[in-house]
C-alpha cells in the first residue's frame, strides 16, 4: 500500500492498524518513495541474511582518530602556504 506524506499524517492510527495486521505501508513525497512502514515481527533484509549465515558482523573495529596537529594561524593561510 502506498500513500502520501499528509494521508499518513491524517490517518496514522488507521495505517498503523494495516501494519499491525501485516501489510507493509510505503510512504511517498509527491509520488517518489522515501519510506517503509513494515510489521516488527517481519525480519528485515539484513536480520534475515545475518540468520541464514550469509553474512556476519565485521571484525575489525574502527581505529581511533589521530591526535589533532598543533597549528597557529587561520585555516585559510595555512592552505596557501601549502599550495606555495
Amino acid at each position: 500500500m502506498e500513500i502520501g506524506v499528509r494521508e499518513l499524517r491524517d490517518k496514522l492510527s488507521r495505517h498503523l492498524a494495516e501494519v499491525q495486521l501485516g501489510h507493509t505501508v510505503t510512504i511517498t513525497d509527491h509520488g517518489r518513495p522515501i519510506a517503509r512502514i513494515v510489521p516488527v515481527q517481519r525480519p528485515t533484509r539484513l536480520e534475515a541474511l545475518r540468520e541464514e549465515g550469509r553474512i556476519r558482523a565485521g571484525r575489525i573495529r574502527k581505529q581511533p582518530a589521530p591526535d589533532p596537529v598543533g597549528a597557529v594561524g587561520v585555516v585559510s593561510d595555512l592552505i596557501d602556504d601549502q599550495r606555495r
